[in-house]
């Protein structure tokens, strides 16, 4: 894939890690989309760069967009509880944050027509978070359509490819596909509350997903808490 380029959405956490090393293992040429979007903390900027330049992306951009101004989720409104009862299968939790994918997306969209780049990768996944409407694959396949009919690229017969090589995997798959890649996890943040200098609850559902995935990989754990992890 010798001069293919990719825009790969990257948050700072394990998944989109992954992901960067993926397309970075499939020989594109990586450029790194960051969103700060009204998060509850600004860690996870600071890793995403950091995820950014460890794994070789050519290019790293970070865009605000205040999607707080719009509330509706426990990650852009502080008055709305971070859940720590663990994942409810069948249920839309509270941390999902109203039509972020499909505004990352679009923003990725026009970022991979600027640069001419063939694919967006990112690290949707259905089986840890099959609460969110938007990992699912039939959501990701539909994008693509809609990429493909609303974009100049598109329509002159350079389609853009929406790849998401975590769709189907467990976290215990996904940290041992990245550990394979030579990922550092201890740069990364996945916790929905870390404190300024990036640690982690341990609490929240996101805490909870990604220990749990270590230990059923077999692969100690690098995440830095500030306050000791139940059970």
């Amino acid at each position: 894939m010798s001069g293919q380029r990719a825009v790969v959405l990257v948050s700072g956490g394990l998944d989109s890690a992954t992901v960067l090393a993926i397309a970075r293992a499939e020989g594109f040429a990586c450029h790194a989309l960051t969103v700060d979007y009204g998060q509850r903390h600004a860690a996870e900027l600071a890793a995403a760069a950091r995820v950014a330049a460890a794994l070789g992306a050519a290019e790293h951009r970070t865009l605000a967009l205040d999607l707080s101004v719009f509330g509706g989720s426990a990650l852009t409104d502080r008055a709305i509880a971070v859940p720590t009862g663990g994942v409810r299968p069948g249920e839309i939790p509270v941390t999902y944050v109203p039509a972020r994918n499909t505004i990352f997306l679009a923003l990725a969209l026009a970022y991979a027509e600027a640069r001419g780049a063939q694919a967006i990768f990112f690290g949707a996944n259905a089986v840890d978070y099959s609460g969110y409407p938007d990992c699912r694959p039939e959501y990701m396949q539909a994008f693509e359509r809609l990429a493909n009919l609303a974009t100049r690229a598109g329509v002159e017969g350079r389609p853009i490819r929406i790849a998401t090589p975590l769709i189907a995997l467990t976290k215990a798959e996904i940290v041992r596909r990245g550990v394979a890649l030579g990922v550092d996890f201890s740069i990364t943040v996945s916790c929905y509350q870390a404190d300024a200098e990036g640690r982690a609850c341990g609490a929240c559902d996101a805490c909870r997903l990604r220990r749990a995935g270590f230990q059923a990989a077999g692969v100690a754990d690098p995440t830095r808490y500030f306050a000791a992890p139940p059970g």
